[in-house]
């Protein structure tokens, strides 16, 4: 099959030309442009099938493809109803269709299933493209999300879980930044690394070769980063009349008027605008969609409110949405349904014989393929704006006009001189940048704005009004080797050149200070004896926080919010009840709050609140589900229900199609009269991984407990890949070594790496031989019941957390591969690199492992064994970069958790 007909296949409709051109000039090649500059709606998402068919082209051919493997998407904004999703589900779906079988089979993809792993629906964090480096996966993910995990602090990531992560981001990867204009930082950052792969990579150019790269695309029209010219729109790519699809939006007919208001608020006007675009030139309202853009969520909820009233007792009642992205990331998803239903989500097929009505901020801004037919907003920066355009008379049409009011304070209350400068720049493109027309009324369709892009590149005036007219570029810091290098040193608690990332993320900004907020019905509370810090993070790294059940907003509102919430529940709550956990990103316990530290009264104590705000801000505060106040999602301080929480195992979450649950744990109450035979869960999807007694005898017997469970082939924890079917040692190294292999040959590594990843798979859990495994682990009586009496095992369904005594079966492992002639064969260099793959297959050794509850040697021997262990990662860090030491750290991690599934789920090797 040719390009058009597998793009076709793969997307339901025909090529446009541009995207062709797209594909023969630069990827059918393995090249990459600069950047992409191609206006909103005329299919940008499309790069993924691009990059999909081209990847397969490549496999074919020879083998290893140019491209990356990974494709990571990155929209800046947590809308979760995002367009690139809905492309990435779409390609994954017709990836099965018979007709394409030999392109899936070329992409290695067994029973075609293209792993995905987004912020939407069943696909939210699922770690799919964590399972096979060797193997196409598509992210969808944000700023923070991609980039906190690129630099080895991936927020909500556990610190022995970040280095798999950020190998797998870092090497082998495209990322496609979506209006990368709207993030200069981080443009920034990413093109420092993809431009230099010889400061953060391996300095020798054989072994450069074998770490595949990682690369950038940016997708913006206004893109602040100076690159070689783009790749644009031809003239050829919209003249043709074969194109019909790209001239009717290109020149879909938009027109804009900008406003003064001076006697009401903004609020009001905006609602009177856009009720008044719905009743049209006859008062009758109309079936027509009005998206209306707010800078502020309080505005954004007042007109939501005004319209609401207004529509009482109309056509129009009970379809008005709001779409802020304050919300818990469920209520998100489910918000689509709403969108769906008004007819905002394009070419949807949505109800509109009635007019609707949808109140955003920035959250749809971006990345969202909403289609209004007219739009009320506010005035904000240049590239807002132009965000802000396509997403009305989207797909455009011989039949189709949108108006656009931009309504402007004349005297915004308290507007300080350079408030009012900005105003004035932001007003400046409309009348200098774009002419106003005889009715007096601007073009902002895709074409005048196309146009108007391509003047500013000759016309230096131009330029500087549409940057006046745009937000500051932040400034930000520069990255460094000696930076990355220490951000990597993830087994270190504290590291005093570690700063924190986000300033590489967004630039120095003003921004409000954030907390996430996430609602549990069980939490780690009991009276006696006092649950310590270890206690709290053991708890939460075995039910860790899925993003879906998260909830991002500003610090103050939250503050606000807890003060508001403890004071109406004085009477069913005391003040020394428990209200929740705060946790750093990497799950450590900072502080127990009491109901007592947010009751009124500690309003006054400005000293008190100064340190509760710095206590929350940029971390996450789990609260108890019968504290309330969340309504639709959004924080409400009148709402009193307990919420939908994600901790009770209940079908009340998000529904995915695969049979798995989406969120992999579930929590029970049980007693030590209704608990069940342990061996039971052999068989049983779900599988205690952690206890927390709530009550014990007075012999310290534990009677009733808090019993979390996951599910059987997930890894919540460090210790997670040791629990499941019993299964001898011998075995399960031996299917990790076949996995480890068949990666290797995928990636086409040279045959001594494909033979030392090989090897320190066969070693890897040598260590399991060590006492106190066998103790924690019940090996003697799960080896009795499996026939091999006096064997050591690799696998068991239960463990004692405490008879490990702190062991690192990992740092056991390595005097027997040491000692291992296979090791012994290979060159020093390569030694190095097998023992250190045995080290940190669990996410220790960088640089740092422990030595307690190892009996194999006198401490002294212990110690200059830890000492080898961090001199070693040291040489291999040097030798390979920090991302590329990652990524030959992932290749044994994936091997081991695919054969650690397999036994899970029964299969034979």
């Amino acid at each position: 099959m040719n390009f058009a007909s597998m793009f076709q296949t793969l997307t339901g409709h025909a090529p446009m030309r541009w995207q062709q051109r797209l594909y023969g000039e630069h990827f059918a090649k393995g090249e990459l442009p600069s950047a992409i500059s191609v206006p909103t709606g005329l299919g940008k998402t499309a790069v993924m099938a691009i990059w999909l068919v081209s990847l397969a082209e490549q496999m074919k051919a020879r083998g290893k493809p140019e491209l990356p493997r990974r494709l990571v998407y990155v929209v800046d904004r947590r809308a979760v109803v995002d367009q690139a999703t809905k492309f990435a589900e779409t390609l994954r779906k017709n990836l099965g269709k018979p007709e394409i079988r030999a392109f899936a089979d070329a992409l290695g993809l067994e029973n075609a299933k293209l792993p995905i792993s987004t912020l939407r629906g069943q696909f939210v964090d699922n770690r799919e493209w964590l399972e096979d480096p060797s193997k196409p996966a598509i992210i969808v993910g944000t700023v923070d999300m991609i980039g906190s995990r690129l630099l080895f602090e991936g927020y909500g990531v556990s610190r022995k879980m970040r280095p798999y992560h950020a190998g797998l981001l870092g090497a082998d990867t495209l990322v496609v930044l979506d209006e990368a204009h709207l993030v200069p930082p981080f443009e920034a950052l990413l093109a420092e690394i993809a431009d230099n792969a010889g400061r953060y990579g391996p300095r020798r150019e054989d072994l450069g070769v074998m770490v595949p790269r990682f690369r950038l695309l940016p997708l913006s029209a206004t893109g602040r980063r100076p690159t070689a010219r783009p790749f644009a729109l031809a003239e050829k790519d919209f003249r043709n009349p074969d194109e019909p699809i790209a001239i009717a939006r290109l020149f879909a007919r938009k027109r804009l008027v900008l406003k003064e208001i001076r006697d009401q608020k903004l609020a009001d006007g905006m609602a009177d605008h856009a009720w008044a675009l719905a009743q049209g030139e006859n008062n009758v309202l109309q079936p027509v969609r009005i998206l209306v853009y707010c800078d502020s969520r309080e505005v954004a909820q007042s007109v939501g409110d005004a319209l609401h009233k207004r529509a009482k007792g109309t056509v129009a009642a009970d379809r008005t949405a709001l779409f802020v992205g304050a919300r818990r990331v469920k209520e998100r998803i489910d918000a689509e349904r709403d969108l769906q239903a008004l007819g905002f989500l394009a070419d949807n097929g949505g109800q509109r014989d009635q007019p609707s009505f949808l109140v955003a901020t920035s959250a749809g801004e971006v990345g969202v393929d909403l289609d209004a037919d007219h739009m009320v907003c506010d005035l904000v920066a240049w590239e807002r704006m132009v965000q802000r355009f396509g997403r009305v008379n989207r797909r455009g049409g011989e039949d189709r006009q949108a108006e656009v009011v931009v309504l402007v304070e004349a005297a915004p209350k308290k507007a300080t001189d350079e408030a009012l400068e900005r105003i004035r720049a932001q007003r400046a493109p409309f009348g200098e940048a774009l002419q106003e027309g005889a009715d007096g009324r601007f073009d902002v369709s895709p074409e005048a704005l196309r146009q108007l892009s391509e003047r500013t590149r000759i016309d230096d005036r131009l330029l500087s009004i549409i940057a006046d007219a745009g937000s500051p570029m932040p400034l930000r810091p520069a990255l460094n080797r000696a930076l990355v290098d220490a951000w990597s040193m993830t087994s270190l608690p504290e590291h005093t050149g570690r700063p924190e990332i986000e300033p590489w993320l967004r630039g120095w900004v003003k921004d409000e200070p954030q907390t996430t907020i996430v609602w549990r019905r069980n939490l780690p509370v009991r009276a006696t004896p006092a649950v310590s810090g270890k206690d709290i993070e053991d708890y939460f790294e075995a039910a860790s926080i899925h993003s879906s059940e998260t909830l991002e907003t500003e610090t103050f509102r939250v503050m606000g919010w807890l003060r508001a919430r403890a004071s109406k529940l004085r009477e069913a709550m005391q003040p020394s009840d428990i209200a929740g956990f705060v946790l750093t990103a990497d799950g450590r316990h900072v502080q127990t709050f009491r109901i007592g530290d947010f009751l009124e009264h500690q309003k006054s104590d400005k000293k008190r609140q100064e340190e509760v705000a710095r206590t929350l801000s940029g971390r996450t505060l789990v609260i108890d589900a019968g504290f309330g106040g969340l309504k639709d999602g959004l924080l409400n301080e009148d709402f009193a229900d307990a919420p939908i929480v994600a901790d009770d195992g209940s079908n009340c979450w998000i529904a995915t199609d695969n049979g798995k649950p989406l969120i992999r744990f579930r929590i029970c109450e049980t007693t030590a009269q209704a608990a069940p035979d342990p061996d039971s869960e052999i068989a049983n999807v779900w599988r205690e991984n952690l206890r927390f007694d709530l009550e014990r005898s007075a012999t310290g017997e534990a009677t009733r407990w808090l019993s979390i469970q996951k599910w059987r082939d997930t890894s919540n924890n460090e210790n997670d890949r040791a629990e499941g079917r019993p299964q001898s040692l011998a075995e399960h190294q031996s299917w990790t070594a076949v996995r480890a292999n068949a990666i290797g040959k995928r990636l086409a590594l040279p045959a001594q790496y494909i033979r030392t990843v090989n090897i320190a798979a066969r070693l890897h859990d040598e260590g399991k031989r060590g006492r106190n495994w066998k103790r924690a682990f019940h090996v003697e009586h799960y080896a009795k019941k499996l026939g091999i009496p006096g064997q050591p095992l690799a696998k068991t369904p239960r463990f004692n957390w405490a008879l490990l005594d702190g062991y690192r079966h990992e740092f056991g492992s390595l005097p027997y591969a040491k000692d291992d002639p296979e090791v012994k064969s290979l060159p020093e260099e390569l030694q190095d690199l097998a023992l250190h793959l045995i080290a940190a297959h669990h996410g220790h050794a960088r640089p740092l492992i422990a030595t307690s509850g190892c009996d194999d040697a006198p401490p002294s021997v212990l110690e200059e064994r830890a000492r080898e262990v961090a001199l070693r990662y040291a040489r291999l860090q040097q030798r390979w970069g920090p991302w590329g030491l990652a990524w030959w750290e992932a290749l044994l991690r994936a091997a081991d958790a695919q054969a650690s599934r397999a036994n899970d789920e029964g299969e034979n090797d």
